[in-house]
């Protein structure tokens, strides 16, 4: 028991009085005489040991009366139990991503979660709010009041590290107090190392009634016809059901195709043939699950020939004019010699064919052609100088050529899973005829490989970037050197390694992935491109390349759609933005991760236990209540004991 005002325990010597008082009477007694003495003198001694008692019980109730007044001024307590939180700051991480649209009990996640927030976080209590999208430092509950209530769900996945890093960042002499509210889906183990040891952390871990749910994943072009695309959606099924989905495409908002679809397994890719002109629309499925990622947005623009230039001799480049034909591409072929330097920057693709020495004036063009979002393509000659070729290799990555080895060695591996051959096999091809060279130089790269020899080496690497990639080769494909141009390799790999996905593939952007985006416009110095709808309009960050323009876009837009990139008021270019599907799958949730963690059942339970715990418990109301007791005990001791 501790004292508010342990200084009026001094007061505690005024017990001295009722003591003198009551051991010397000041009261003077009256003589008084009668006629029969004996009755008299038994009368008085039962009246003196009456009295007597009388007077030790008052003295008793008195001592106490006084004591229990004087220590209740003190204002007596028990010191909390948490006490040495009790000065915490409080912070609340509360999580808007589009799982949280999943429905609970009591309807959907963070609507539920922003109505408790709002019924029981105190009114005088002092917090910090952060949500994915937004941050609300050092308010109360009703200065938020309405924020809340008009909160919406944010494009961004649930990011821990990014809530804790902003906690952090709060520099104060005081500890602090988490309140981390959100469904765990996709959270992990690596994250929570982001969570300061010494805050105080809570865990509330809202659940929703079901897990199923079907999202569409992407869009590809599966292959190229005359007249038509043939595209392929790929959908993902989560949960239990498995019930008839209805899938339609739209194209400005009008539907060209519908059909009812059935998983047969968790993972399903549907196609559609459409004509081979300007799309800029959707795919579309419903279900029962979450609503944001059953619609995917995605512009595909009319066709355009990439343009591609070789640079080597004649003989050893004829079978490039077979692969790249005029009906898709703008082929050259150029010597060295003859090469026109101004023309290169307006390529989509160079291919420098068994050079035997890159001049430095090429390779400072290449440089800035491949920064500039070009792709490159190097096919080495046996007379190259290894020196002059890794000087030329060190502008785009750490790829270095080895000595050149007089060995016949067969190409027995393909990277399935590099991007160059996305969408390129059916199947994973395991016996296909091998192609050979008779001399190779060794390569030393961190990058993965695209195509390896059978000891592992790498006959064709590449180094990326999010704009453009350079892919090398091992050795001359020249038909002395190797078989590789007989090789039904030849024809998908050179093909998409040329091929301008920006002119001619999907366009479909995910929010948040800041991935450079390459627009084909002329802009003066004063001069920006804006990109928008019938809604919103954003300005992106954006550079200018010559002829193009490198736009950026952070976290803009805030909603998926389809968009238009305008010039003033041209508009010259078509994209969509899709939302993030890291979070379509419910099943992610996993309560292992957690066990180290204070997980509470509501934040009522949160409040209340704080206030509990941090809270001295004042027992001066007792002692006020012994004190009129005793009072109540001296007046009847007056009253009624003789």
């Amino acid at each position: 028991m501790q004292f508010k005002h342990p200084e009026i325990l001094y007061f505690l010597f005024l017990l001295v009085i009722p003591i003198l008082v009551h051991l010397f009477q000041l009261r003077r007694f009256k003589k008084e005489y009668f006629t029969n003495v004996r009755f008299l003198k038994e009368l008085s001694i039962q009246t003196r040991k009456s009295s007597k008692i009388k007077k030790w019980l008052l003295l008793a109730t008195r001592l106490l009366l006084l004591t229990f007044i004087i220590i209740a001024f003190a204002q007596p307590f028990f010191l909390a139990k948490d006490t040495k939180n009790s000065s915490n700051e409080m912070y609340i991480v509360l999580d808007n991503s589009f799982s949280m649209q999943a429905k609970g009990q009591k309807g959907e996640l963070l609507k539920r979660a922003v109505q408790e927030l709002l019924e029981n976080t105190p009114e005088n209590q002092t917090f910090s709010l952060i949500t994915n999208s937004q941050t609300f430092w050092n308010t109360d509950i009703k200065s938020i009041q309405r924020e809340l209530q008009n909160l919406k769900y944010s494009a961004l996945p649930f990011q821990l590290e990014s809530a804790m890093a902003k906690i952090n960042s709060r520099k104060s002499a005081f500890n602090k107090d988490v309140l981390i509210i959100t469904d765990a889906v996709g959270l992990e183990s690596t994250q929570l190392k982001s969570i300061d040891n010494s805050f105080n952390t809570y865990f509330i871990i809202p659940k929703s009634e079901h897990e199923n749910n079907v999202s569409i994943d992407s869009v590809f072009i599966h292959q190229t016809l005359d007249d038509f695309y043939e595209i392929g959606l790929k959908l993902s099924a989560f949960g239990e059901e498995n019930n008839p989905i209805p899938v339609a495409l739209y194209n400005q908002n009008k539907l060209i195709a519908k059909t009812l679809t059935k998983f047969e397994s968790k993972q399903k890719t549907i196609y559609f043939t459409i004509p081979k002109t300007d799309f800029h629309g959707y795919a579309s499925i419903t279900d029962n699950g979450l609503d944001y990622d059953n619609t995917l947005f995605f512009t595909i623009s009319k066709p355009e020939k990439s343009k591609v230039i070789s640079i080597g001799s004649t003989e050893k480049s004829n079978f490039l004019s077979r692969i790249y034909t005029s009906d898709e591409f703008i082929y050259q072929n150029f010597d060295i010699k003859t090469l026109d330097y101004n023309s290169l920057d307006k390529q989509d693709a160079i291919i420098l064919n068994e050079l035997d020495e890159i001049p430095l004036a090429l390779q400072t063009t290449l440089k800035s052609f491949v920064n500039k979002g070009g792709n490159l393509i190097i096919i080495p000659s046996v007379q190259i100088r290894i020196a002059n070729l890794n000087t030329f290799l060190m502008n785009f990555g750490t790829i270095q050529f080895k000595p050149l080895e007089n060995n016949e060695k067969l190409v027995t591996k393909i990277n399935f899973n590099h991007p160059l051959y996305a969408n390129v096999f059916e199947n994973k091809i395991t016996n296909f005829q091998y192609p050979k060279t008779q001399k190779s130089f060794g390569i030393t790269s961190k990058n993965p490989a695209v195509l390896n020899y059978e000891d592992q080496t790498p006959f064709l690497t590449s180094m990326r970037n999010p704009i453009s990639a350079v892919y090398i080769f091992a050795a001359p494909i020249n038909s002395e050197n190797s078989n590789f141009q007989k090789s039904p390799l030849i024809v998908p790999t050179f093909y998409k390694m040329a091929y301008n996905n920006r002119k001619n593939g999907i366009k479909a952007l995910t929010i948040g992935n800041n991935i450079p985006f390459l627009v084909d416009a002329n802009l003066s110095k004063d001069e920006i491109l804006n990109v928008k709808n019938e809604t919103e309009t954003f300005i992106p960050i954006q550079q200018i390349l010559n002829n193009k323009v490198q736009l950026t876009f952070n976290d803009y837009p805030e909603q998926a759609g389809n968009w238009g990139i305008y010039k003033q008021k041209e508009r010259i270019e078509n994209i969509s933005f899709n939302y993030n599907r890291s979070e379509s799958n419910l099943n992610q949730i996993s309560k292992e991760v957690l066990s180290d963690y204070k997980i509470i059942d509501s934040i009522e339970t949160v409040f209340n236990t704080m206030q509990t715990d941090r809270t001295d418990s004042p027992i001066w109301k007792w002692f006020v209540i012994f004190a009129l007791l005793f009072l109540v005990i001296e007046m009847a001791i007056i009253r009624f004991v003789k």
